[in-house]
């Protein structure tokens, strides 16, 4: 197969080589649609943490642990540090509000969102696509991010639509699927 150099690189919008802008990197990432979750704890004190996070993804089956990334920045990067129990809440496609809400940095984010107490208290968020109970397996230095890997002790699921982000936005997949 013959590949000229030449032709590849035009197909391309944009071409960079690191390092570059931040920005640029970020766009790049965009490209790639992920669900989006709101991940919960409670912390030492007993106050309900969340946040909207969509980088999460399966590590290993046997045994079952799941990973997600919070940037070292911020505010509730030692609550989820120290915690032993966390949620992750994959949202529905109808959960747009809830994604935004908990992506706003505001007092009280569970305010008017339907939660129910799973594992250690943590809140479950009513709803949701996908729900994992996870117990906080270990936290690794990335960068300018912490990962965390998460051992899932219970996980439910339900036929929805989810709600995905891409290119900068929020969008729901349609699922409506065609047999061939």
């Amino acid at each position: 197969m013959r590949h000229d150099h030449d032709i590849v690189e035009h197909a391309w919008h944009h071409h960079h080589e690191i390092p570059q802008a931040p920005g640029d990197f970020r766009r790049a990432l965009g490209c790639f649609a992920t669900g989006v979750t709101v991940v919960t704890t409670v912390d030492g004190d007993g106050r309900r943490i969340g946040l909207t996070a969509n980088s999460f993804s399966s590590v290993s089956i046997d045994p079952p642990l799941i990973l997600w990334s919070l940037a070292r920045r911020s505010p509730s990067l030692s609550a989820f540090e120290h915690c032993r129990f966390f949620a992750v809440n994959v949202l529905a496609g109808s959960q747009q509000a809830i994604c935004t809400r908990f992506a706003t940095p505001i007092d009280d984010r569970f305010s008017g969102v339907d939660t129910v107490d799973g594992q250690g208290g943590v809140p479950l968020i009513s709803g949701a696509l996908a729900q994992f109970e996870c117990e906080n397996e270990i936290v690794h230095a990335g960068g300018d991010h912490a990962i965390f890997i998460g051992r899932v002790n219970r996980f439910r699921w339900r036929e929805q639509v989810p709600l995905v982000f891409c290119m900068g936005a929020l969008r729901e997949l349609d699922t409506n699927r065609q047999e061939r």
